[in-house]
């Protein structure tokens, strides 16, 4: 019986024009079955440029192939064999070069049916193990596995160096309708640069990074790198079991955020970054010194322009080259745990940059964003909106959450610009945006997205932490998934920032008229769990330092500063402080350059990093100030109404620490000192000093002289006895009762 075994000149035609979408059906090894005798076996291989090629099995006698067409397509028969094993090209080109190579096109596609359908359903939270660039050995030979979601590309080839980026030569293989493209290339090895060359039904072609890639080049460079994240051995096993049963919300949280590109720089070098190792000898020390329980870091995942601080990412997958490899930032991660530091790292789920190599028209469509303006453009920001609506855009947002977790471990997830996510409307005038399938103006993809991510993060990694920030009164952020609420553990609270730095940066003479700005975060402090954030959003484009914000002369200044940490330190919820805030630096803050470190020889800074350091402490140290923290009975009002004068008062407790005595915290916000002022007191007895803001160790007038103050039998302000306490200028006092 003859055996047709020669492809159809359709086959050939999409070969050598580089758009068929299946070449692993007519390359390779092929076995045509004859009856009553052995198959036929036949090894096709397209070489652009090539002039011969042979094929030969180790310990035998090459077969020459012959030409099917000038543009590098050669066929020809071989034996039957078994076992089937792997076989080598001798390739000849038409520039005298010879090469030998296996041919990718044996090796048949690895994902499984069930990773398509998981993936297809949005449901696959380890695709990041299936999708990118994965270094494996197949039939004994080393490779890269490659994996690529592209369904309305044409054609999909796997390009560089290693092909001379000709995407001739590796195209991958298109798994039915899943959209998914996968090709196994011997050879490849990590450091290899690739990227995806595409051609879309218009008939073009683009080059774009691997959405799934674990590594990436240093910006200018734009290609993906092909890294393993094995063979890092991690020393963190005692605190991941820790953090399992942490419960978060009577813990202390107080959060030190980190700009790793401009922490500190080596300016006798270009790039200027530290890299991990060399941040770790010097923050971690630094920030447990001062007393921080998490770092926050900006600017992790791999981002192209400096000037976005890391919010617009084009590397989901990928810690941005500016610092290291992947497994520096394990170390640097580990490193931190072993010395009692958590990690959280800023995540962009909201957008994403329009650059040409990243995520924006993928495969020659609107594949991760909304095709209309309306829905999938940010026009603030210039960047494009993930459609949340598609399965396979959920599953790479969750999965890459979760492999954030998963491979750095990661502590939390801090989530940027939830606001814009959850309202269609979000800075767009009437007709710029289209409302939701029941006329409203909240986006439901992106609601039920966001509780499909913490429900995922809560399931499978108790005790990590998610935070959104979120500037709106959107109901029930930090309450649980399946009781109807977003399921974030916790919420920036944005309006006690925005109301309290209004409020100090008002003239001390003028606060009388706007006391509310500092007392009505109370009024809802807790409809949520919040964190206290004072940002790096907060020092930047012209709003000034967190010291410059501060008005009067420069004494002034540091004493506004100094109540007001202790006030930020002293106000229900986590914590949350820029770096350099922590010392007074003047100028802003710029991403391009370190901060002010030699401002610390001065002994005005020096003094006000102390000040931080021991407020950091006094609120881990007791847990008055962090276990009540969403508990209304944690908290009580001394001295709410007393605006003419500017202070105010108030008692922090713990109800689940009896032992420990309530915190009297009462704040003069002008520069006028009160002597022998009353406040009521709960208790009778002797109070003692925890903290005075105007101590002169820390650059202040020690106007305050008492250590401890005895109360006086006549009650006040609604409690029985009280005490007469000298308030300082521009100052902030803690009492507790000693006996």
């Amino acid at each position: 019986m003859t055996v047709r075994t020669t492809l159809s000149p359709a086959d050939i035609d999409a070969l050598v024009n580089a758009r068929h979408p299946t070449p692993r059906s007519a390359l390779g090894y092929h076995e045509f079955a004859r009856k009553n005798d052995a198959p036929v076996c036949v090894v096709r291989v397209l070489e652009p440029d090539a002039v011969a090629v042979s094929v030969r099995w180790e310990g035998e006698a090459a077969v020459e192939l012959k030409s099917v067409h000038p543009a590098g397509l050669f066929e020809g028969r071989v034996p039957y064999r078994r076992p089937l094993q792997p076989y080598k090209l001798h390739v000849r080109y038409a520039s005298g070069v010879e090469m030998d190579k296996h041919d990718a096109y044996y090796f048949a596609p690895q994902l499984s049916d069930f990773d398509l359908y998981l993936f297809g359903e949005g449901n696959h939270y380890t695709i990041y193990y299936k999708l990118g660039a994965h270094p494996a050995e197949l039939d004994g030979l080393s490779g890269t596995r490659f994996a690529v979601w592209a369904p309305n590309a044409e054609r999909v080839s796997v390009v560089g160096p290693f092909n001379l980026w000709d995407g001739r030569k590796h195209a991958l293989q298109t798994r039915g309708g899943s959209g998914i493209w996968e090709l196994f290339v011997p050879g490849v090895g990590p450091g290899t640069l690739y990227k995806y060359e595409i051609r879309t039904k218009a008939g073009t072609t683009v080059l774009k990074s691997d959405p799934y890639g674990f590594a990436m080049e240093l910006r200018p460079g734009t290609a993906s790198i092909v890294a393993s994240l094995d063979g890092y051995e991690w020393h963190d096993a005692d605190w991941i079991d820790a953090r399992r049963t942490a419960p978060h919300h009577l813990q202390p949280i107080n959060i030190y955020e980190v700009h790793p590109g401009s922490w500190r720089r080596d300016y006798g070098r270009e790039p200027q970054f530290l890299n991990w190792c060399e941040i770790a000898d010097e923050l971690i020390p630094y920030a447990k010194d001062q007393g921080y329980t998490h770092l926050e870091l900006m600017g992790v995942a791999e981002h192209p322009f400096d000037g976005s601080w890391g919010y617009q990412v084009v590397g989901y997958y990928a810690p941005s080259s500016r610092f290291g490899t992947p497994q520096d930032f394990m170390a640097f991660v580990d490193r931190c745990h072993q010395a009692g530091l958590g990690v959280i790292i800023d995540w962009v789920p909201a957008h994403f940059p329009r650059d040409d190599h990243g995520l924006a028209n993928f495969d020659g469509s609107s594949l991760y964003e909304h095709s209309d303006p309306r829905l999938g453009e940010h026009a603030d920001w210039g960047t494009k909106i993930f459609n949340y609506g598609r399965h396979e855009v959920r599953n790479f947002l969750v999965a890459n959450a979760l492999y954030w977790i998963d491979r750095y471990h990661i502590d939390g997830l801090r989530v940027d610009a939830v606001a814009s996510m959850l309202y269609l409307d979000y800075s767009r005038k009437a007709g710029e945006w289209v409302p939701n399938r029941y006329g409203g103006r909240e986006n439901l993809d992106a609601i039920e997205f966001l509780r499909q991510l913490n429900i995922a993060v809560g399931r499978d990694y108790p005790g990590v932490m998610t935070f959104a920030e979120e500037s709106t009164a959107f109901p029930g952020v930090t309450q649980p998934a399946h009781l109807g609420g977003l399921g974030f553990h916790f919420k920036w609270n944005m309006g006690w920032m925005n109301d309290t730095l209004r409020y100090v940066e008002h003239d001390p003479v003028h606060r009388q008229f706007h006391h509310s700005l500092v007392t009505f975060s109370f009024v809802y402090a807790w409809t949520e769990k919040f964190v206290l954030p004072i940002s790096h959003d907060e020092v930047v484009h012209g709003k000034g330092s967190l010291l410059d914000k501060m008005p009067g002369d420069e004494w002034q200044k540091r004493a506004n500063y100094r109540w007001f940490r202790a006030y930020m330190t002293a106000h229900p919820g986590k914590k949350l402080l820029f770096m350099g805030c922590e010392f007074g630096q003047w100028q802003e803050w710029r991403e391009q350059h370190s901060l002010d470190w030699h401002l610390l020889e001065q002994p005005e800074h020096r003094a006000l990093l102390d000040l931080n350091r021991d407020l950091n402490h006094l609120y881990l140290e007791n847990p008055v100030l962090h276990a009540s923290d969403t508990d209304p009975a944690g908290f009580a009002w001394i001295d709410l109404h007393n605006g003419d004068q500017s202070v105010f008062a108030f008692l922090r407790r713990s109800p689940l620490h009896p032992d420990r005595p309530p915190l009297l915290c009462v704040f003069n916000c002008t520069p006028v000192p009160r002597e022998a002022y009353w406040l009521g007191v709960p208790a009778a007895g002797t109070y003692r000093k925890v903290f005075d803001t105007d101590a002169a160790r820390f650059g202040g007038s020690g106007y305050n002289q008492q250590e401890r103050v005895v109360t006086q039998l006549a009650p006040c302000q609604g409690y029985p006895c009280h005490i007469r306490l000298d308030l300082p200028p521009l100052g902030a006092l803690f009492f507790e009762l000693a006996d």
